[in-house]
C-alpha cells in the first residue's frame, strides 16, 4: 500500500500544499516547528480518521480559517482510491472516489499506516487511555466493525453515566442501558483479545531479536468484567451475559461514584518482561524497546489482515534509537514498506537510506522537493 499524492488546504500551518510521494522513502527535513509531525498527522487522518494529537477537528483548521481539507490518493494491490476529508468547526465530510461517505466507519480502513512518534513512551508508562487509545486505532484500521460497536459503546455509556450522575435509581431504564453496554462491548471485547493474541506474537519476537534473545516481552489484556474466564473468548453472548451481571452487580458503586466502573472502557494492556511488570521495573532503554516492538509488530500485523504492508510513518525518531541493533530494524523495515520520515538533520540518517530517500525541505507551513 502507497500514498502517491497528498494535498493539504488550511491544515494547521499548510495554506495549499501538494506533495508527490515516492513509493520507496520520503525524508521531510526542517528545522522544529516548520510542519513536519503536521505532515505527517494529516497522512495518519486519512487512515484513522482522527488525529494523535488533538480529540478537536478545529484544532487542525488554520488560524482564521472556517475550513480545512486533507486529500491523498492511495494505491494498493486491488484498487485506486482517493480519499478525502473536509473539517469544519461543526462536523466534518469524508469522501472515498469523490462519493461522501454516511458514516466515519466506511471511510476508516481502505488506508492503513503506522506512525512511531517520541511520544509512543506513553504506551508504556502512560495511562490505561494510552494503551486503549492503541488498540482502537489499530483495529479501526483492520476492522472497521469494530468501530460500530465501539461508537454505539461510547454512546450508550455516555447516557448510563449521565444517569446515573442524577443519583436516581431508575432500574428498567439501567436495565435497557446495561443491555446496549453488554452486547456491543462483548464484541469490543472479543476483538481486543484476538487482536493482542495475534500482535503478542509479532511483538514478542521483535523484542526477542533487538535483546539477542536474552529477554522475554509479554502481554495480557487485562478485562475489568468479573468471571470472564479464557473459555468465554470466543462466545460472544457469554461475553455478554458475564458482562451485564457484573454491571447488575456494580450497580449501587455505580451510582455512588456517578459514573460505570466496568466495562472495555475501564480495561488495560499488562506488560512484563521476563514475567515482571513492566511499569515497575524495566527501564529507559527497555520502555523505548517495548514500544517500538509493538510499533514494529503491528506493520507485520496489517500485513497478515490485509494481506498488504501499511505506510510506515516515522516522526523524529531515528535520533533517539542509539541502539544500533533498533535502528537496524526500522531501516530494514523501510526497505519492504513505504516510509516517510521526518527529521532535523540528515546526520541522523544511514547513508544506505539518505541515497534511496526523496527529499523534501520543509520550511514555515511549505514543503519544496528542492535540494536539501
Amino acid at each position: 500500500m502507497q500514498l502517491h499524492k497528498l494535498h493539504l488546504v488550511n491544515f494547521r500551518n499548510y495554506t495549499d500544499q501538494r506533495l508527490t510521494l515516492s513509493p520507496a522513502v520520503n525524508v521531510f527535513c526542517g528545522e522544529n516547528g516548520q510542519g513536519k509531525t503536521n505532515a505527517l498527522e494529516a497522512i495518519l487522518m486519512l487512515a484513522v480518521g482522527k488525529s494523535h494529537r488533538t480529540s478537536r477537528d478545529k484544532d487542525v483548521i488554520a488560524w482564521n480559517c472556517d475550513n480545512a481539507a486533507i486529500e491523498g490518493h492511495v494505491e494498493s494491490l486491488h484498487a485506486s482510491r482517493t480519499l478525502r476529508l473536509e473539517l469544519t468547526n461543526s462536523g466534518r465530510k469524508a469522501y472515498v472516489n469523490r462519493v461522501q461517505q454516511s458514516k466515519m466507519t466506511d471511510f476508516i480502513g481502505h488506508f492503513q499506516v503506522v506512525l512511531f512518534a517520541p511520544e509512543d513512551l506513553q504506551l508504556v508508562k502512560g495511562s490505561p487511555k494510552d494503551r486503549r487509545r492503541f488498540i482502537d486505532m489499530e483495529l479501526g484500521q483492520t476492522q472497521p466493525v469494530y468501530l460500530h460497536h465501539l461508537s454505539h459503546y461510547q454512546r450508550a455509556l455516555l447516557q448510563r453515566n449521565r444517569l446515573l450522575k442524577t443519583g436516581t435509581s431508575d432500574p428498567a431504564m439501567l436495565s435497557a442501558f446495561d443491555e446496549q453496554l453488554a452486547q456491543h462491548g462483548a464484541h469490543i471485547v472479543k476483538r481486543r483479545f484476538k487482536f493482542l493474541e495475534e500482535l503478542k506474537r509479532f511483538a514478542s519476537a521483535v523484542y526477542r531479536d533487538i535483546s539477542d534473545g536474552r529477554e522475554e516481552f509479554d502481554f495480557e489484556y487485562s478485562s475489568s468484567i468479573a468471571n470472564l474466564a479464557n473459555a468465554d473468548i470466543d462466545d460472544v453472548q457469554r461475553i455478554a451475559e458475564t458482562f451485564e451481571r457484573s454491571l447488575y452487580d456494580r450497580q449501587s458503586q455505580d451510582l455512588r461514584m456517578g459514573y460505570t466502573t466496568v466495562g472495555p472502557h475501564r480495561d488495560d494492556l499488562d506488560l512484563y518482561l521476563n514475567g515482571q511488570s513492566v511499569q515497575s521495573f524495566a527501564s529507559q532503554g527497555q520502555q523505548r524497546t517495548i514500544a517500538l516492538s509493538l510499533r514494529l509488530a503491528e506493520i507485520d500485523f496489517i500485513y497478515h489482515e490485509v494481506g498488504e504492508y501499511p505506510v510506515l510513518l516515522l516522526d523524529d525518531v531515528l535520533s533517539e534509537l542509539d541502539d544500533r541493533r533498533q535502528r537496524n530494524l526500522v531501516l530494514s523495515m523501510s526497505r519492504k514498506v513505504q516510509t516517510v520520515i521526518t527529521t532535523t538533520s540528515l546526520f541522523h540518517l544511514e547513508e544506505e537510506l539518505a541515497a534511496r530517500a526523496q527529499l523534501f525541505h520543509v520550511s514555515s507551513g511549505i514543503i519544496s522537493d528542492d535540494n536539501v
